[in-house]
């Protein structure tokens, strides 16, 4: 078995967010949604370094949701978590074929594919018992969609490292202060093949994809060459809030 590292960086990032969000502890049983991307696999291995030295038991599978789209295949994934040693599922659904007749006009394919995945994962983890679901975003993740809620939605929301969904179990994000050139240095450091966008169904659509988020991304790496403590600042700010600051009526202090 090839022998695979997590840097020192990601270990402390995730340590941390352990520590003061009470994330993974003692008796847990996981599921981790693995789409096979850089994030999703180095959630995993983090995951399968916490079990082997964290000072309490806990338990964690991988699952693959499959959309049931032609030439979706993963071999490769399914190989890569047997070689390490991580336990491993494919969940099948017919999510690309209703598809057809369930998005709404004018919605966007990426955004749908996302809820209905998040949909189906949820859905295994109630039938497997599991009292909590594990996804990969990261703090570059978290700072998007805040400036993408608050310039496009007029909104100020973001990703909390864990909340409890309406099926009883908690949602977490144990990467939640890791940065993306991390896990993106993670799969390449490693030579691990990861998954991109290719095996994204709105690929497979006519349809004008979304670039909200790209041009996010593009503003943010402008701001953070003008300062590097950018995102140290932000999630420092994400830590500390004053909701009675803005306008909302319902955190006035009268």
């Amino acid at each position: 078995m090839s022998s695979i590292r997590l840097s020192k960086k990601i270990l402390r990032a995730a340590g941390r967010a352990n520590v003061r969000y009470r994330l993974v502890g003692e008796g847990d049983r996981i599921l981790v949604g693995l789409s096979g991307g850089k994030d999703s696999l180095t959630l995993v291995h983090l995951l399968k370094h916490m079990r082997r030295h964290a000072p309490f038991r806990f338990e964690f599978k991988a699952v693959t949701v499959r959309y049931g789209m032609p030439g979706e295949r993963y071999d490769v994934l399914a190989e890569h978590c047997e070689t390490h040693d991580i336990p491993y599922e494919i969940y099948e659904t017919n999510i690309f074929e209703i598809a057809e007749e369930t998005i709404r006009e004018n919605s966007s394919f990426c955004s749908y594919f996302s809820r209905m995945r998040r949909g189906a994962l949820y859905t295994k983890a109630q039938e497997g018992g599991y009292n909590k679901v594990a996804l990969g975003h990261h703090l570059d993740d978290a700072v998007e969609s805040f400036f993408m809620s608050m310039l496009y939605n007029g909104a100020l929301r973001s990703m909390p490292p864990i909340y409890r969904a309406e099926k009883g179990f908690h949602v977490i994000r144990p990467l939640i202060w890791v940065r993306e050139r991390q896990t993106r240095a993670f799969v390449e450091e490693n030579g691990i093949a990861a998954i991109g966008d290719e095996a994204c169904p709105a690929m497979m659509k006519k349809v004008k994809l979304p670039h909200t988020r790209e041009r996010t991304k593009a503003m943010l790496q402008r701001w953070e060459e003008e300062n590097p403590e950018l995102f140290k600042q932000l999630k420092a700010a994400f830590c500390h809030l004053h909701p009675g600051s803005f306008m909302d009526e319902r955190y006035l202090d009268r």
